[in-house]
């Protein structure tokens, strides 16, 4: 028997990011806090497996798979001997690894492109945006969910089988995935450590970073680095809503000027005609300036935008309702449902208008998930 180089550098270097993302892009899956660090390892993981796509054909001797094709039977009847105390020693993969390796790429790159899918329709944002409609990314999501779960599971198996097999054999598997060394015959083949190609790979991750956190997103210097209480980790930036300086005037002077895309035509017509009793308040408005702005209304309300508050906002309201406050909508209730009424109460929230309190972009009106954070 002899040491020899099993695992090149780059196979080490893709299993342990592509497992460290993973990891990441699940325990950032439920905070829009924390979105943009969601798709930046979702993204990473799209580049790794599309990397090891290609090292298994140009790769290390190990890592090509032609040293590891084996029929799902084959690795059947080899978790079957294991399963009973047998089961050969292999010095690459056996073949019911080889089949846990094959799964984990494919659900990985189908988890990337259900996220890219779900990013581009619920979100409208990243390579895909607006390719699909919010209704499909959000169907589209469902099933990047479910993926991901599977993903999750299959995980769970591999790291039994190399307990498992560890044992059998009476090797560290994980501590060989590190070195990249293992006993093997006499006449074994040695794989090249191919460290070019391994700090090549590991410059391309660094610089994907620095690009994502610090030019793509596109942030003033103290949001892209804000960990504070107040603001998200990164905030997406929505796409530019038509603006209008009669409607900030008018409808600013008093409160925040809520973008026309948050209510439907017929709740703007209806607050327009009773503009006499605004809420307590007579708009005293003059003809001309009402018509003016009830055109910027109803040219930009709910069902002349594709922004995911508009639609979700329209979608939520019945066809015979016509909502004068936001805070009404069905949908605005289940979204706010959650928050507690101490944290209405608090200092920097003090009232259910005061969006600005929690959303980043209220002003814009665009309401990114990744734009709001609740202060605590």
């Amino acid at each position: 028997m002899k040491r020899v180089l099993v695992w090149d550098v780059p196979t080490r270097l893709f299993h342990w990011l592509f497992a460290a993302s993973f990891v990441a892009a699940w325990l950032t899956s439920e905070s829009d806090r924390w979105l943009s660090v969601h798709t930046f390892f979702g993204y990473l993981m799209l580049g790794l497996a599309c990397f090891r796509l290609a090292w298994g054909v140009a790769g290390g001797h190990y890592a090509r798979f032609g040293s590891f094709l084996y029929s799902p039977m084959a690795g059947l009847a080899y978790l079957r001997q294991v399963l009973s105390g047998g089961g050969a020693r292999y010095l690459g993969h056996n073949p019911a690894g080889s089949q846990s390796v094959y799964l984990l790429l494919a659900l990985g790159l189908t988890v990337c492109l259900t996220g890219l899918f779900t990013q581009g329709g619920e979100e409208q944002h990243g390579a895909l945006a607006g390719v699909v409609s919010i209704a499909a990314g959000r169907i589209i999501k469902e099933g990047h969910e479910v993926t991901a779960t599977l993903m999750l599971l299959l995980v769970f198996g591999h790291l039994a089988g190399v307990a498992l097999e560890s044992w059998l054999h009476k090797e560290n598997l994980p501590r060989s995935m590190v070195t990249g060394m293992k006993d093997a015959p006499k006449d074994a083949p040695a794989s090249e450590p191919y460290r070019l190609a391994g700090a090549a790979m590991l410059a391309a991750v660094a610089a994907f970073g620095v690009w994502w956190f610090f030019y793509a997103l596109h942030q003033p210097i103290e949001k892209r680095l804000g960990f504070g209480q107040d603001t998200p980790h990164v905030a997406f930036v929505g796409a530019k809503l038509p603006d209008n300086a009669l409607w900030r005037d008018e409808c600013g002077s008093c409160h925040l000027a809520f973008h026309p895309n948050l209510l439907p035509i017929r709740s703007w017509q209806r607050i327009m005609a009773e503009q006499e009793k605004h809420f307590g308040t007579d708009l005293a408005l003059d003809e001309t300036t009402g018509k003016a702005l009830l055109d910027f209304l109803v040219s930009n309300a709910a069902e002349n935008s594709n922004r995911e508050a508009a639609v979700k906002i329209s979608g939520s309201i019945k066809p015979g309702d016509t909502p004068s406050r936001i805070t009404e909508t069905p949908y605005w209730v289940k979204k706010h449902g959650e928050i507690t009424g101490a944290e209405w109460r608090s200092p920097k929230v003090k009232s259910k208008v005061n969006c600005a309190a929690c959303h980043l972009d209220a002003e814009a009106g665009t309401f990114e998930d990744a734009a709001m954070h609740i202060p605590r």
